[in-house]
């Protein structure tokens, strides 16, 4: 084929190819426009979304630390009204953060019965991730070491005392020393000794049960 032919050719089709494309537009212009429109909307939108959102999380952010620094000042009335606040209006992890540090406060300035009232609320609440829970639960079981009955303890945390659980460990320290303070040197060996098997129990907490069993040794055994 020759070059004018080529030419001829191309040129054919490029007409053609305007005419299609004219023809498209003149027929699909609304929906094409329709189209174009809602891709920009929704783009606009997403990044309006991710705005509000970074914003929002700085601002919960930033008002979680001002009440930790006035917990750590010691203005507790406060750091807790600043935590219930952020329970109501906080972003993300944030209301369950301040739920946790409020209920930390509160036994930090002796008021046991709320502060169990508040982490055993937490370790019911469903919506909340699981080691969130779990968190709670073993906090509500250590203040009911000295605040409550063994059977208290257990309620708590008998349930995160099995192998396999992240939290077990301090699970069962609790109910050890739960035991042991209520004289139940029986239970208490259980407990610990299962502590002290465990390969993957924490160092500190093998040592402690380990002391513990000592004692309960020299008081003359398990009775």
């Amino acid at each position: 084929m020759s070059d004018d032919n080529s030419t001829f050719v191309r040129e054919v089709n490029d007409d053609l190819r305007s005419d299609y494309f004219k023809a498209l537009w003149a027929r699909f212009r609304f929906v094409i426009i329709g189209a174009a429109i809602a891709i920009v909307v929704v783009t606009a939108a997403l990044r309006g979304w991710d705005y509000w959102q970074e914003s929002t999380a700085a601002k919960s952010g930033d008002a979680f630390l001002a009440a930790l620094e006035l917990a750590r000042d010691g203005n507790t009335e406060a750091a807790l009204a600043g935590f219930q606040e952020l329970e109501k209006t906080g972003h993300g992890s944030y209301p369950v953060l301040a739920r946790m540090r409020a209920a930390t406060v509160l036994a930090d300035q002796g008021d046991a019965a709320a502060a169990i009232s508040a982490f055993s609320a937490i370790g019911k609440d469903a919506s909340q991730p699981a080691a969130i829970r779990d968190a709670a639960r073993i906090r509500a079981a250590y203040l009911l070491v000295d605040h409550g009955s063994y059977d208290d303890v257990s309620a708590e945390v008998e349930v995160l005392a099995v192998p396999g659980n992240a939290a077990r460990h301090s699970a069962r320290e609790a109910l050890g020393l739960a035991a042991f303070k209520a004289g139940d040197f029986a239970k208490a060996s259980e407990w610990f000794n299962e502590i002290t098997t465990d390969t993957q129990t924490p160092r500190g907490v093998a040592n402690r049960a380990g002391v513990i069993l000592d004692l309960i040794a020299a008081r003359g055994g398990a009775s």
